[in-house]
């Protein structure tokens, strides 16, 4: 291969870099490629999702916010927006990009993070006009993830953490029955969710591994304290009821009445948990 001259300035690199906010190598790439066309590299660099990008790729995005909306009662989508400030997070532009993105996950029934991130908003694609967008807000903006969750019946519930700051905290819940009960109950459980955070709905959504982890856990320390052998099935037990009350969240103590579990209050509604996602902003 023979020598490529550039066929650009110094002063050419410059121009683009003050109008794309991308990093010098990623212009020089852009301008070779599109033999030192400015308008053609200024396209290239967008396509690349670089516009702005480098000053901010490395920074983490552990603020921003929860958006949430459930469709004719049975349809709940949820989204995470992040920035880098909670300076931003309030900022309106950002809480309209949210509202923005919500949407666009409603309208296109995207069912997961990709196919979001790639729906055509007018004649872009959803993740470019997100990274746009946070070049404009001068911070690396990124949908961190979404959930869909259907059902006989769906819940919304967005928590604020701090009154000055958008929703920190979502969640989707879903009951197999519908109604005015089946609904006050959904949310009365997505409201525990927010406070209680389980990890998974019902004790077959743990690992058997995991399971037989704690159980060997609580039998070791069940020995290691002396109990008597006879004694040893019912405590390891007992032991392992505790840990399903920490994550599984039927067998949760219910927050607004403690003596019941949420598996109970649900069938006290005549009704059984489906699905549910809980999301809190950089966690």
């Amino acid at each position: 291969m023979g020598l490529h001259v550039a066929n650009y300035t110094a002063a050419d690199i410059k121009a683009l870099r003050e109008r794309t906010g991308a990093g010098m190598m990623d212009v020089k790439k852009a301008l070779d490629e599109a033999d030192g066309n400015a308008e053609k590299a200024m396209e290239l660099i967008r396509i690349k999702g670089l516009k702005g990008a480098t000053k901010r790729e490395g920074r983490s995005t552990s603020e921003g916010l929860i958006a949430a909306k459930v469709i004719d009662g049975t349809v709940g989508v949820m989204i995470e927006l992040s920035c880098e400030t909670d300076f931003v997070a309030k900022n309106e532009k950002f809480i309209a990009l949210a509202n923005q993105v919500l949407e666009v996950a409603v309208s296109s029934a995207a069912a997961d993070l990709e196919t979001l991130l790639a729906v055509d908003v007018e004649g872009k694609a959803l993740a470019d006009v997100v990274t746009e967008e946070g070049a404009v807000l001068g911070e690396k903006v990124i949908v961190r993830r979404m959930s869909r969750v259907e059902g006989a019946t769906v819940d919304a519930y967005l928590h604020k953490t701090s009154k000055d700051l958008p929703a920190q905290v979502g969640v989707l819940f879903a009951v197999d029955g519908d109604g005015d009960g089946a609904f006050t109950v959904a949310h009365d459980v997505a409201v525990h969710i927010a406070a209680m955070s389980p990890s998974v709905l019902g004790r077959d959504g743990i690992a058997a591994e995991t399971v037989e982890n704690e159980r060997r856990i609580a039998m070791e320390t069940a020995v290691a304290e002396g109990k008597p052998e006879a004694a040893l099935p019912k405590i390891v037990e007992g032991r392992l009821t505790g840990f399903f009350k920490e994550s599984v969240l039927v067998d949760q103590a219910f927050a607004k009445d403690a003596k019941k579990s949420v598996g109970a209050v649900l069938e006290e509604a005549g009704v059984k948990a489906t699905a549910f996602a809980r999301f809190r902003v950089g966690a």
